[in-house]
């Protein structure tokens, strides 16, 4: 499928057009700063009781008391698939909208908790772990931030080499690691669809969002660089938002892609907007699912019980 914009955008659509959310609850993940903040702040505004699932806990509560709404604070690490477990064995009411959002950038050659590499285990595999073991709770839907970076690259899973052993570059790992968050998002709605579930898979993607995100890239020269695109390119976390919240309040069909509608998508309102053929495929979807699962332990239909 090649890249294309598949709907019109809503110029006019922003946070305040969020529907009415009362009653409801939401997880954001990383929801302390930049993009995750902005939408845990407008979900809460728009009524809903939303979780801050943050790694540090004191971040996590000073951001909350910046919020007017219902908000309560969790740990969750996704660099280490013991403090994911922690968080869904704690679940015990319905879900209704689970944003995977958190995630690192370009950063030094390290691993996590479990020994996957830095960026494939945490912007994938923690946010695979922690969907499935929370999936039999949720009752709406289910957000994956992606980023336009799932087209540069190899524009490939290394399927037989996932950690990039040998083989790693800061931008390899993270463009692989945002092609699986697509492919992810493709495979969830599939299988939901299959179980007759009515909860919706989606991703979404801010743009050129000027966050702290970039702030931990491993070149320096490409961390300066940035810093100054965030000055003078980028959209504020706000605008950066504004895809992720679309997906969770719009009525869009499963496995629909959100994005800016400016130029390169890099900024502008959000609608929806097309993948490269690499994040279409069905096959390389269902591959990484049965990979996932392999290096996780945790299973599609034994998620309830793998907690």
């Amino acid at each position: 499928m090649a890249d294309k914009t598949a709907a019109p955008s809503a110029r006019s659509w922003n946070a305040t057009r969020l529907p009415d959310l009362s009653g409801r609850t939401a997880v954001v993940t990383g929801a302390n700063s930049g993009i995750g903040f902005a939408a845990a702040d407008a979900l809460a505004g728009a009524g809903a009781h939303v979780v801050f699932a943050v790694r540090d806990l004191e971040r996590g509560r000073a951001a909350a008391a910046r919020v007017t709404g219902s908000t309560e604070v969790r740990r969750l690490d996704l660099a280490d698939l013991t403090s994911v477990r922690a968080f869904a064995a704690s679940w015990d009411r319905p879900l209704d909208l689970l944003i995977n959002n958190a995630g690192v950038m370009m950063v030094p050659e390290q691993r996590t908790e479990d020994g996957f590499e830095m960026q494939f285990g945490t912007n994938h595999l923690g946010h695979f772990v922690l969907t499935n073991l929370l999936l039999p709770y949720v009752t709406d839907r289910v957000v994956t931030v992606s980023s336009g970076a799932h087209r540069m690259g190899d524009r490939v899973i290394h399927f037989e080499n996932p950690n990039l052993t040998g083989i790693y570059t800061p931008q390899r790992a993270y463009s692989q690691s945002k092609l699986a968050n697509l492919l992810f998002t493709l495979e969830l709605q599939r299988r939901l669809t299959g179980s007759g579930s009515p909860v919706r898979a989606l991703a979404a993607h801010p743009g050129w969002a000027a966050t702290n995100l970039q702030s931990r890239i491993a070149n320096p020269v490409a961390r300066a660089a940035l810093r100054l695109g965030n000055r003078f390119l980028a959209q504020d976390d706000k605008a950066g938002a504004l895809p992720t919240l679309y997906a969770a309040g719009q009525d869009l069909p499963g496995a629909s892609y959100v994005g800016p509608d400016g130029l390169g998508e890099m900024r502008g309102a959000p609608t929806l907007v097309g993948r490269n053929a690499a994040a279409s495929d069905p096959e390389a979807a269902r591959r990484l699912w049965t990979l996932s699962e392999e290096l996780t332990g945790v299973r599609w239909g034994l998620a309830a019980s793998a907690r």
